[in-house]
């Protein structure tokens, strides 16, 4: 009998040799997993130097290849037919590229640091479920450890072991013992080895993938070839090793055929034939087979575990991982189809290393067997030991894991190598392959499930800051990946997965308990925000992140009539967030008989299910529109879902215009006042508003007077609330504005402009502080909206002549692609305006410098306090602004509408420290926002954006 490699019960081992992917080079990608801001620069100094090819491509074919594409592809074809496995494998591919797409979503939505699935999990779900997963991926590289392990023994005493008593040796190299307790010791030498390389130098490992991959590829292409240059022949097969019972029962065949490419046996092999399983005695049929199967198409996740130690993850990891997905799943499928023409089926299903024997020179695929798994092996190792020292240096387990957070000069964790070499030791005594194979595959499976749920609970908690670059997925991806993966885990082993979905829940719920608060942020505060009210009490404001910030907006309402524009406008910012309408009246309780404002709800409440808006509404009686407002912001919300943003009209002497008038219901009353038609339940409550005829909305007999008012834009910036104005709403219609008849341009012609800079300070051009920021944010936030995703974002750059304009530019443009927000640049030059600024500033000094000794000494320093107390009330001592220079930037602004915008985002700044300057302040921004149409100024106080995973 020839030389044979044994099958190896490569099962499930496929997916074990995944953990490649937890084999960073030189060990440098563990110092970058905590997220302290030290290791963050760290991390930053470091050189990411591996492509998309070596760095994903690369590992993930290794790790979906491995040995099964030389001892399992026969295999399948021959039980199952070429209809049935080209079947199989679509059906496999299709689940593992659900999980493929969600890997890419998370993986652009962000920076992306080392730690691969373990990172994005613990990132995205919070340490319950990163603590969990992380434990039991840990546990599968150990066990994947000594699977390969205990194969490449199998496979070396196959081949050099001295053969059982009864048998003839078949080669003069079979000289080694074999038996229980020397396959042990072999194992045990070839862990050390994996051992020594791992404490000594991995980046030796990490230097070999790239000839490790040569050789695969090199043996495949040989594979290739032979089907085409090696002549007919018979091979000898291999004994069963379960004979038939009492002898009874259908012989085996001792022989079979490769016949080269014939018509004949194609149709032979075209259709499934179901047979007994020569290594184990076992009856097949597909559930088995597809199971066997699948495990070659696992290691999807290798290229994403390297992103510690790549140039650019965001870019790599979803073009790497689609590009090894397609090209493993087209080699799987010809194989397939030239196996299926050139050997006869019992050569399909007696022999699992028939290819060897085909090979234009046998020791080639040996020689691919045993480089596979044994680099399999060490990158096993090397992954195992770095989950554990990110797990031990996330500290989610407390002191248990504290001392594998020790690490050499050179930065490698040789004490969770060591721990993790001690347990492969460990379950290097089992013995039994297929046993820890399942074990392994389904870890790896739970695994990608929780990935998959990671990206769901992401799409579904619609966090403004969640918008991944890659776009090729959907929440019914993600429950199809979640789907697949939990049925091929009861499909492989039923009870096996039982008892890893128990130990999982289990672990999640220890460190629930057990854990330290982490800073990664809580996903499931973003999704209880969604859910009823008796979920309320779990939104915790400790727990609040910035990543799942979202816009909580108080809207001012003094009248709804003349508010409709205004309110549905704010009611598409909100982003699913709190949105509250506040109301005033005027009074005092203690002269009233009653609360009025009870009977008022019921017209509020249908105003909202009239515009069909989300939005609470909270009404309060207060002696004066300021107290009553700083009532509201005070008291509005419950839990984590109070105003973070504080929406006012804006004060000008525009006319309100009635927007709730209903003709048809008007004619109703009128026509037959007696009638049905009077039903208290059937006139619209809207009508019960006060009407605006008469109600003091004129300058001169408002409520609200411009020192009030400029007061409770100050008290909100106080309390730590956004701001924001609202101009030109009046007669605001969403659908005309969004209509593209409306412009000129037609399709594509609704934009929204932005401008970034504070342009009450000509002496700062600075667009990336807090406020700016949070204008860009709320722009795209309404971007995000279905009926404004058609519209373009312009951010207008205001520069100056001597400074770099492309320099500037490509500044702003870069911070968008790291915000992941896209906006087109318009630098603007405003060299007039600053001029007319700048010589206000001479103007004021020479009246200062001809100050006449003459004057009256009263009168000289009531002008210096009045000079010092207007400086003294903007940011900058030197912002003295006319009234020239401010209709000049607003005629500037107008300029730049070709075709006009549908809303205008302006920057906000603070109200003057001086409260006798609110006066010219509000007169400054009615200068700067006249005719400018629907338009928000806008200031933020708190970050709202990220660029973190």
């Amino acid at each position: 009998m020839t030389e044979r490699t044994p099958l190896l019960h490569y099962r499930l081992s496929a997916s074990v040799n995944e953990s490649e992917r937890r084999a960073p080079p030189a060990g440098q990608a563990v110092e970058q997993l905590p997220d302290s801001p030290r290791q963050r620069s760290t991390h930053q100094r470091q050189a990411k130097k591996l492509s998309t090819f070596f760095g994903v491509v690369i590992p993930t074919l290794l790790s979906m290849f491995s040995v099964v594409v030389f001892l399992r592809i026969g295999f399948v074809v021959g039980h199952c037919g070429l209809y049935q496995a080209i079947a199989m494998f679509l059906v496999a591919y299709f689940i593992i590229s659900m999980t493929v797409l969600s890997v890419c979503a998370i993986s652009t939505n962000g920076a992306l640091d080392a730690g691969g699935a373990y990172y994005m999990i613990s990132r995205a779900l919070g340490p319950e479920f990163g603590g969990s997963i992380g434990l039991m991926f840990f546990l599968a590289n150990v066990c994947g450890c000594a699977l390969f392990v205990l194969g490449l023994v199998e496979a070396i005493v196959a081949t050099f072991g001295v053969p059982e008593a009864g048998t003839v040796a078949t080669s003069s190299f079979q000289v080694l013992p074999s038996g229980y307790w020397w396959s042990l010791l072999y194992g045990t030498v070839i862990a050390l080895l994996c051992l020594l390389v791992c404490l000594v130098g991995a980046h030796i490992y990490a230097k070999a993938t790239f000839l490790i991959f040569l050789v695969v590829m090199f043996v495949l292409g040989t594979i290739f070839i032979s089907f085409f240059v090696v002549h007919p022949r018979v091979i000898v097969l291999p004994p069963p090793s379960t004979p038939t019972a009492n002898g009874t029962g259908p012989p085996f065949a001792t022989t079979a055929n490769f016949t080269s490419f014939k018509l004949d046996t194609l149709l032979g092999n075209l259709w499934a034939d179901y047979t007994l399983d020569y290594t184990t005695g076992n009856m097949m049929n597909f559930a088995t087979v597809f199971a066997v199967m699948f495990n070659g198409c696992t290691g999807i996740m290798a290229g994403s575990n390297m992103s510690g130690d790549l140039k650019n993850p965001s870019y790599s990891i979803p073009r790497g991982t689609i590009t090894a997905v397609i090209f493993t799943f087209i080699i799987y499928n010809l194989l397939c189809v030239l196996e299926a023409c050139s050997c006869d089926r019992v050569l399909l299903q007696r022999d699992n290393s028939f290819l060897r024997d085909i090979n234009i020179w046998k020791p080639f695929v040996t020689i691919g067997v045993y480089s596979s798994t044994l680099s399999a092996a060490m990158s096993n190792l090397i992954g195992a030991s770095r989950i554990l020292y990110a797990l031990a240096r996330d500290d989610l387990f407390g002191k248990v894991l504290s001392p594998a957070k020790k690490t050499s000069h050179s930065g490698n964790p040789w004490v969770s190598v060591l721990i993790s070499w001690f347990l492969v030791q460990l379950v290097l005594f089992s013995g039994k392959l297929n046993t820890i194979a399942s074990i392994v595959t389904i870890f790896f499976l739970l695994v990608y499930a929780a990935v998959d749920l990671a990206c769901l609970a992401l799409e579904w908690a619609s966090a403004p800051n969640f918008r991944p670059t890659f776009r090729y997925f959907t929440w019914h991806t993600c429950v199809l990946g979640i789907v697949g993966c939990a049925v091929m885990m009861f499909l492989i082993n039923a009870i096996y997965a039982s008892a890893s979905i128990a130990f999982m829940l289990l672990l999640l719920l220890l460190i629930h308990y057990l854990s330290p608060t982490s800073s990664w942020g809580y996903i499931s505060q973003a999704l209880i925000f969604h859910q009823v009210r008796k979920y309320l009490l779990m939104l915790d404001v400790r727990k609040d992140h910035v990543k799942f910030w979202r816009p909580q907006v108080l809207l001012m309402v003094s009248n709804p009539r003349s508010s409709v524009g205004l309110i549905t406008f704010i009611n598409d910012i909100k982003k699913s967030g709190l949105y509250v309408l506040g109301h005033v009246q005027l009074g005092d309780l203690n002269t009233l008989p009653s609360d009025p404002l009870q009977s008022q709800y019921d017209s509020w409440l249908s105003l909202v299910d009239y515009l069909n808006i989300k939005a609470f509404v909270n009404l309060t009686l207060a002696d004066s529109v300021r107290h009553g407002v700083q009532h509201l912001l005070f008291i509005s919300g419950l839990g984590g879902m109070r105003p973070n943003t504080l929406v006012l009209g804006f004060y000008d002497d525009c006319s309100p215009t009635d927007k709730l008038i209903d003709p048809s219901l008007s004619t109703s009353q009128s026509t037959d006042p007696l009638g049905p038609s009077l039903d208290p339940e059937q006139q619209s409550p809207l009508f019960h508003f006060a009407s605006l005829r008469g109600s003091g909305d004129s300058r001169d007999g408002k409520v609200v007077g411009p020192q009030e008012y400029v007061a409770i834009i100050a008290d909100a910036m106080k309390m730590s609330k956004n701001v924001a104005l609202a101009r030109y709403f009046n007669n605001f219609d969403r659908a005309q504005a969004l209509s593209p008849a409306s412009s000129s341009q037609g399709k594509g012609a609704v934009y929204i402009d932005v401008w970034p800079v504070n342009l009450l300070r000509p002496d700062s051009c600075s667009y990336v502080d807090t406020c700016s920021l949070f204008l860009l944010q709320l722009a795209c936030i309404l971007n995000m909206v279905r009926a404004w995703r058609k519209a373009t974002i312009r951010l207008f750059l205001c520069v100056e002549e001597g400074r770099s304009v492309r320099g500037s530019e490509e500044k702003l443009g870069q911070l968008l692609k790291e915000l992941r927000i896209k906006a087109q640049v318009y630098p603007v030059p405003w060299d007039e305006q600053v001029a007319l600024h700048w010589q206000r500033q001479g103007e004021w000094s020479k009246k200062q410098q001809s100050a006449d000794g003459a004057e009256d000494d009263k009168q000289s320093a009531e002008e210096e306090e009045s000079e010092e107390d207007y400086v003294n009330s903007f940011p900058s001592n030197a912002t003295r602004l006319s009234d020239d220079y401010l209709s000049a930037v607003n005629k500037l602004i107008l300029d730049q509408v070709r075709p006009p915008p549908a809303v205008r985002f302006l920057y906000l700044p603070r109200p003057p420290a001086d409260t006798r300057r609110y006066t010219a302040y509000l007169h400054q921004l009615d200068l700067l926002t006249k005719d400018l149409g629907p338009t928000l100024l806008i200031h933020g106080v708190t970050p709202v954006i990220t660029t973190d995973l």
